[in-house]
This record gives C-alpha cells, structure tokens and sequence, in this order.
C-alpha cells in the first residue's frame, strides 16, 4: 500500500523524503502529466477564447510540483426540466457560449459555393428579363428586386434557395384595403390606359390570379431552352428548380410585383414609426419614400368574396425591399458591425433562431407552417425593445440569443406576433392554431434549459 492511503496523522518512520517512498508521485515529479492542470492565472486572459469558435493550437500546461493534488472532475448532475431530463455539469454548461459559435461556423456558406450559385441565378434572371422586355407586352417593364435571405447575407448552410421579385410599375391607382387588418389589398388604375388593362377585371381592379397565370406562363416560354431548369409542379408560385454543374440544387422564386409609388396605406400607420428610438427618425422618413410593393397572393379561399372582389384577385403588401435596407444597416451606430465599429449579434441571433426552427420541424412536420418570417419578425420587434448596439454585443450571444427566444416564446404563447409594418395583421392568425403554437414554445424552452442539445446531433 502507498503512502498516498495513509492517514495524515501517522508519520513515517523513514527519514527519506515522501517521494522516494511513493513511486507515483516521483514519477510525476520527473515527468508531467498527461492530464492537463487548470491554470488559474491565464484564465482570465483567455477569457475571450470561448467567444471563437475557431480551433487554437493547445497550450503547453506547467509541470505539477510534489504538493500539489490532481484537480478533481466535476459531476454531472441529472436534474429533471419539465418533461425532459437535463445533464447539467462540465459536459454542458461550463461554457454556454462554445455550442452557439460552433453552430454559427457550421452555418457558414463557403465563398466558393456562394460564388457559383450566384453565377447560375444571375444567368437564369438576365435570360428571364430578357425575354419578358423583348417578348412579350404587359411585362416590358419589369424592374429586378433582389430579397430575401441570401440578399440580407442571412442565409445559412448552402445557397440554395433565391428570391427575385419582377416588378411592374404602376401609377394613379386606387389602393382599396381587402378586409380590415390591412395586408391585402384592391389595385384599380384611376384613369388612362395601361400596357395591364388586359387583366382588368369588370370593376375595373387588375386580376391579381389573370397577371399571375400570364406570368408564370411567359416564365415557363423562356427556361424551356435553359439546360437543367424546370418549373416546380405544384407550386402556386413561380418556382424555378436549378440543377447546376457542380453546385447543390437550387431553388429560385420569381415573385411577380407591383410597384407603387404613392404614400403607405393608412393601415401602416403605428408599424415601422417604432424604429424612431432604434435608427431613429431620418431613417424612418428615407424608408417610407421609397414606396412599397405589392404581390399576388391571399390568405382562405380564393372564392371569398368582399366588395366584388375575389381573394383571388387581392394583393399582398409587400415591405421586402424595406426589411432589407434595415437588416443591412441594423445599428444604432452608424458603425455598427464595419471595420471600424463594435461587432453586434442580431444577424447571428437570426440566424441561430433560422437553425433551430428548421431543425424542429424536420422533427415535428406538424410544425411546417412556421416559416423564417416568423424569426425575422421576432427579431425586429426586439430591436425596437432593446435599441442599442450595446444591448448586443457579439461577447454577448449567449444571453441576447437566450432573450431572443424568450420574445419568441411570449409571442407563441400569446398567439400574437404582430407585422412589423401593419400592427394588426398577426402573423399566428390563420393557419396557426393555438395547439402547435404552444407546443413549438415548449420545445424552444426545452432546448434553451437543455443547452441546445438538437445542435449536438
């Protein structure tokens, strides 16, 4: 038996010191060990090591004395959250932070993919353009509006999903509200003729169903001589699947749009006014210059009927174009997030929540009606809650992505996520039961307590 065993209060009758009797401790004492000792002194200048998520190379560790004790590790403690047991320990939360970074790199899109799937969609719209301006009447004066997430650089895991809006431009109309919450819309030229009379339906309002199936048809024309693209069958829009050498498959809206150029719909009012004490006032008044836009799609039935008007036949408001400039320059600092400034995480926050929402409904389908808009929202508002680049600094993820969700999982409760324009359309209204709603809150607070487990998998 070693003398490491023995009690403390019986001395040794040799004089010979105690590493000659332990041959475990002057074997350490000549050679270090293999597990590495917690240095107290470089913690705090390493501190900032656990907000990389990128590999460093491993720090030589000082060599033990013979009075000192090898650390003991940490227990993992079960400790039971709601349904669901959680581990909670060294294993998981001794650095809540690390899971997040590593996630975010994970997400990354490499510059080489990023390149060739933008080369193939700017290829398949330029021939699209082409075709509609030279061929055909009604849409010889179509604009291009490049949105969504790859636009607003909050794409994550591949390029493979694009978003172009054709725009038509529309002048003297008459904007008609199509119900009460304020996101559809009646459009009816006031006098004059236009290149669109042909979709005029007998009240005179333009046919949003007529203009979209003549677009979807002059689409469908132009990419039948375009090698590896094919129109989706089944899709109420026009979507556009692209098999390109080299690059994953991918997915290409083309969204069919009116631009208008006339002040913002009554029904607005109350909506972006809350970036005033966010990027404050000017900023507010630049936006809702640039007019807004609208696009062929309802919510029921296409049959129901209000004022003479079909479903159908309505308009979506569209503020695509005003997201976009927002989330580019999304500081309160006009610096914010640029070489010279403070990096922040609301764009990492997004696309965290992105992540986690796609991961729990590849594993709930029932959950497929929530969208990324949903995230996006939630975002927004919360940008409006809490103003300052301060409020998220990038050290800070943790906690503005935990606070992030918490905003989220209010709005599910509820049932009630406002739009961020229109301040009584809910976007957890129709389609959206309240079951699901709940059920989708549960299992972001179950990941949040369980240090995100689903991004281990």
């Amino acid at each position: 038996m070693s003398g490491r065993g023995k009690p403390r209060s019986v001395r040794a009758k040799s004089p010979e010191p105690a590493h000659a009797k332990n041959p475990v401790r002057a074997k350490s004492a000549r050679q270090p060990l293999k597990e590495p000792v917690k240095d107290t002194k470089k913690e705090t200048h390493q501190a900032t090591d656990e907000y990389n998520p990128k590999k460093t190379k491993e720090h030589k560790q000082p060599k033990r004395t013979t009075e000192e004790k090898a650390p003991v590790p940490q227990k993992c403690v079960e400790v039971k959250t709601g349904s669901r047991m959680v581990k909670k320990g060294y294993s998981v939360d001794s650095n809540p932070n690390k899971i997040l970074f590593t996630t975010i790199e994970q997400l990354k899109i490499k510059k080489k993919q990023k390149s060739e799937s933008a080369s193939i969609v700017n290829d398949t719209v330029k021939h699209i353009m082409d075709h509609m301006k030279k061929c055909t009447e009604c849409f010889k004066d179509v604009n291009e509006l490049r949105t969504g997430s790859y636009y607003e650089n909050l794409k994550i895991s591949n390029p493979d999903e694009f978003d172009v809006m054709l725009t038509v431009p529309v002048e003297r109309v008459d904007i008609r509200p199509f119900g009460d919450v304020g996101a559809f819309y009646s459009v009816a030229f006031k006098r004059g003729k236009h290149s669109l009379d042909r979709f005029l339906c007998e009240d005179s309002t333009i046919s949003a169903s007529g203009m979209l199936t003549e677009f979807r048809n002059e689409v469908k024309k132009c990419v039948k001589i375009l090698k590896g693209v094919y129109k989706k069958k089944g899709c109420p829009a026009v979507t556009l699947l692209i098999n390109g050498t080299g690059t994953v498959p991918i997915s290409l809206d083309i969204v069919l749009g009116l631009e208008v150029r006339s002040s913002w719909p009554t029904l607005t009012q109350g909506g972006i006014d809350k970036i005033d004490i966010w990027l404050g006032t000017k900023v507010k008044k630049e936006q809702k210059l640039k007019g807004y836009y609208l696009v062929p799609k309802y919510e029921g039935k296409g049959t129901v009927e209000r004022d003479g008007v079909c479903a159908r036949d309505a308009w979506r408001i569209s503020f695509s174009h005003v997201e976009k400039s927002i989330l580019t320059n999304h500081g309160s600092q006009k610096t914010c997030c640029e070489a010279s400034g403070t990096r922040c995480c609301r764009k990492l926050c997004l696309k965290l929540l992105k992540h986690l929402l796609d991961l729990l409904k590849a594993e709930n389908p029932s959950l497929s009606k929530f969208c990324s808009y949903h995230a996006k929202t939630t975002l927004l508002h919360a940008c409006c809650s809490r103003t300052q680049d301060s409020d998220w600094e990038a050290a800070q993820l943790g906690l503005c992505f935990q606070q992030l969700l918490e905003d989220f999982e209010g709005h599910l409760k509820d049932g009630m996520l406002p739009n961020f324009f229109i301040p009584k359309h809910n976007l957890l209204g129709s389609g959206h039961d309240r079951r699901s709603c709940q059920f989708l809150a549960r299992r972001i607070e179950e990941e949040r307590n369980n240090g995100f487990p689903i991004f281990r998998k």
